[in-house]
């Protein structure tokens, strides 16, 4: 059940990001092929979070869903599974392109809402067009 490990570290990651400041609410984005239990991370959500600051903090989780496209035709369609066939030409090649993603979309603190949440190491960075590479 690796969604145990997942909701510790979500915690760790609101709280860190909340910087002492009491949350009331949660939004996660969980893909539909991300291999991840929406129910078992709210049952996680609610045993961990006791006796932290996210004590009082409600969970809203939302589902992505998955898509993927065929790597033979171009064809985007919904995935229910991380396999398929392309519904357009048959082909078993498709490349998912949304729905395993686990994404912290909002956290609201009782004071102002922050939106969204992106670690700096995962933001994307503009090329420095004074950078000689």
């Amino acid at each position: 059940m690796h969604e145990l490990s997942l909701t510790q570290t979500l915690i760790d990651t609101v709280i860190t990001l909340a910087a002492g400041q009491p949350v009331q609410r949660v939004v996660l984005e969980i893909g539909e092929l991300a291999a991840i239990l929406p129910d078992s991370m709210a049952f996680c959500f609610a045993a961990c979070r006791a006796h932290t600051p996210l004590a009082e903090t409600v969970l809203d989780i939302v589902i992505q869903p998955g898509r993927g496209r065929c790597r033979a035709c171009g064809h985007e369609q919904a995935m229910e599974f991380p396999y398929g066939l392309c519904q357009h030409c048959d082909s078993p090649s498709l490349a998912i392109v949304a729905g395993q993603d686990l994404v912290i979309q909002t956290i609201v603190l009782q004071s102002m809402e922050m939106e969204p949440c992106v670690p700096p190491a995962a933001a994307p960075m503009a090329p420095n067009p004074a950078s000689p590479i």
